[in-house]
């Protein structure tokens, strides 16, 4: 049986300080002399070996360096981490490498030094353009920093890069945000990732919500800046994905495609599949979260693993679609049952619903959500999981 496609996490925990809206393992260290950088980079090479086996020399298609703040660390500190992955594993000819980088974060010529390491994407956390927007955001950078990172990317030769933006801002009025998603526009950047603030359990917002726009408002902007993205000629490919002359991301693509996915450093995590009798078995893994414990099982015999499970047949449907139906134009329905065991037969018994309410398009070749859908992912979702139970 064929496996999917092979990519590669890396995660990096450290930022300047902590975002107060962010629920990703980011720990504030202040400094850029207090980061770790060469046990880190010892703790996530002997990371990678560990996993290994568990790929058996099989090609990555992509590479996503995120956090925290990956910008942090120096290009040396890239240079060798990717010239340690090239040793131990194939890459693809045309291997998409990316890197997370914050606009408050970079010292002059960093790009540079990022690109000659092998980098080859960037996605620039930039959230808005505006000042108060940003303050309240907790972000360290201003919005003129946002137009320094991208001049000085695009002089470092990158010619791939994403712009992460986000709307439905505090104090935001739908005349901002879209004056954010023009100044992106402008910057001609070949991916914007554009979507809506929620609030997360477990962070600063969460126990201190900020006063956020309306609901008819935050739908005013989404439909707007829509039909904005699209007539500057960004094609939405997922939900929150809008990509310029077919410059999708490819990691995230296999994410939504259900690939595979090693994954190294404090918190990450990874989803790898195995053949067995005509089967695949899926096992998703995940690493020790506190960066300080993390550095010190590089000495501990139970190494970097926090925990692991398989996947249950049952959850598979669920697993698979959560992802599938996230892209605008779905899969192709042969991926149904190669990545859930189910058959199309099992499925449309649950899909009806589905349809009569608008949710799912009825194709007997794809697998892929409505407008509506899109919307209403949830409820779509709840009505997939029904093929869980029968088999």
């Amino acid at each position: 049986m064929r496996l999917p496609p092979l990519s590669l996490y890396v995660h990096v925990p450290w930022c300047v300080r902590k975002c107060p809206y962010c629920d990703f393992n980011s720990h504030g260290v202040g400094r850029h002399e207090d980061l770790p950088e060469e046990d880190y980079l010892n703790a996530l090479i002997a990371d990678l070996d560990a996993e290994l086996p568990l790929v058996a020399g099989r090609e990555l298609v992509s590479v996503f360096i995120g956090g925290g703040t990956p910008s942090l660390m120096s290009a040396n500190f890239y240079q060798r981490l990717l010239d340690a992955l090239a040793a131990r594993l194939p890459l693809a000819d045309d291997i998409e490498i990316t890197l997370e980088a914050n606009p408050g974060t970079l010292e002059h010529g960093r790009f540079t030094g990022y690109r000659q390491a092998g980098i080859n994407r960037l996605s620039l956390g930039v959230q808005s353009f505006h000042s108060p927007q940003l303050k309240a955001l907790g972000r360290i950078h201003s919005g003129q920093d946002a137009l320094a990172a991208v001049d000085e990317a695009v002089r470092a030769g990158f010619d791939n890069f994403n712009i992460d933006l986000m709307h439905g801002l505090p104090e935001q009025t739908p005349e901002l945000a879209l004056a954010d998603l023009d100044q992106a526009i402008a910057l001609s950047p070949t991916h914007l990732s554009w979507y809506q603030l929620t609030i997360e359990p477990n962070t600063e917002f969460h126990s201190h919500p900020p006063l956020l726009p309306q609901e008819e408002t935050l739908w005013d902007i989404q439909d707007i800046g829509h039909e904005r993205l699209e007539s500057a000629g960004f094609k939405r490919y997922e939900i929150s994905a809008y990509a310029a002359n077919h410059c999708r991301s490819q990691h995230n693509l296999n994410y939504w495609q259900f690939g595979d996915y090693l994954g190294i450093g404090a918190g990450a995590h990874g989803k790898i599949s195995a053949a067995r009798s005509h089967e695949l078995l899926i096992e998703r893994r995940w690493k020790v979260r506190q960066p300080d414990s993390y550095l010190r099982r590089i000495h501990d015999p139970r190494g970097f693993v926090a925990g692991q499970r398989r996947l249950e047949d049952a959850e598979l449907p669920l697993e698979f679609s959560m992802n599938a139906l996230r892209l605008t134009e779905g899969v192709a329905m042969s991926s149904w049952h190669l990545n859930t065991g189910r058959t199309r037969q099992q499925l449309e018994a649950h899909l009806g619903r589905a349809r009569e309410s608008g949710l799912l398009i009825d194709d007997k070749d794809e697998f892929c959500a409505t407008e509506r859908g899109l919307l209403f992912l949830n409820e779509l979702l709840a009505m997939i999981n029904e093929t869980g139970q029968s088999r």
